[in-house]
């Protein structure tokens, strides 16, 4: 009996926060480098977050599976800033994994926990309309950077009861393709949709910093001291990207983001319907 009332609890301690967020849209992106995880509790989050009337957007990564292919290739991989650079060999090996992968793995996993899921790249249906991405250290080739989100497709879907997933490419108007960071797009489909929130899963237990030679996971930080980490080295890499796409959200109207490791069990349950949460939230101000 005591087992059964623990459960009671936990639906009782998760109903103020379905009555919060009912209606509302969470945008998540899901990290390539969490891929090898058993990402079973994950798919199940985003079934149940659906059940109860809060609409998961899904955006992909798929890193690691573009640099093992590449390197099958015996082609080169540079990465700027934490931006992959991008030909047409990297182009075309990013389309083939991320669309012809990727995408169709991640919606047939919803569908077996009893979602209904939809995949599409950015180029479907001109969904994210981008631009050559302009860097003042190199030349990044086809990464793109993103000028309009086709929403009217989005709400759509939503509205007809399916959980968008989408790739991570876009598109010019003269249809030329490119790739674009993952946490980018979570970021600008999260403010482009009003999201309520933004979470980016990752490999690590949320964002960390190092003092007295021991890592820190941080549980919330504000744009001003993620500057100072960036300028010192203590954010760096692959995590410069993620924190910047939780500031653009935040500059986009988003109202709160998170980075969590997406190898926790039902991480995203924890997240949004819990009292504690987990991670890291980034939020504008420092004063937290």
């Amino acid at each position: 009996m005591n087992a059964v009332l623990h459960r009671a609890q936990i639906l009782v301690e998760a109903l103020p926060y379905i009555q919060k967020f009912s209606g509302k849209i969470v945008v998540v992106k899901y990290g390539g480098s969490t891929r090898n995880e058993d990402s079973t509790s994950f798919f199940q989050d985003l079934v149940m977050m659906k059940q109860v009337n809060i609409h998961p957007v899904v955006v992909h990564g798929g890193g690691p599976e573009i640099t093992a292919l590449l390197e099958s290739m015996g082609s080169q991989v540079q990465f700027v800033n934490g931006l992959r650079v991008t030909d047409h060999t990297v182009l075309d090996a990013a389309s083939m994994v991320l669309v012809g992968k990727i995408n169709k793995q991640i919606v047939s996993q919803i569908q077996s926990y009893g979602g209904n899921a939809i995949g599409l790249s950015g180029i479907d249906g001109k969904l994210l309309l981008a631009e050559k991405k302009q860097s003042k250290d190199v030349d990044l080739g086809y990464v793109g950077e993103i000028k309009e989100v086709n929403c009217t497709l989005l709400r759509g879907l939503i509205e007809q009861g399916y959980i968008p997933v989408i790739s991570p490419l876009g598109v010019d108007h003269q249809g030329q393709r490119y790739n674009i960071n993952a946490d980018t797009v979570a970021a600008v489909v999260a403010g482009a949709l009003n999201a309520e929130k933004l979470v980016l899963s990752t490999n690590v237990a949320g964002l960390y910093v190092e003092e007295n030679g021991e890592k820190q996971t941080i549980s919330a930080i504000g744009a001003k001291k993620i500057a100072e980490y960036i300028a010192s080295g203590q954010i760096h890499g692959g995590m410069v990207p993620k924190v910047q796409a939780c500031l653009e959200a935040l500059s986009r109207g988003v109202q709160r983001t998170h980075i969590v490791d997406g190898r926790q069990e039902h991480v995203l349950l924890l997240e949004l319907l819990t009292d504690t949460g987990v991670g890291t939230m980034v939020t504008k101000e420092d004063d937290v």
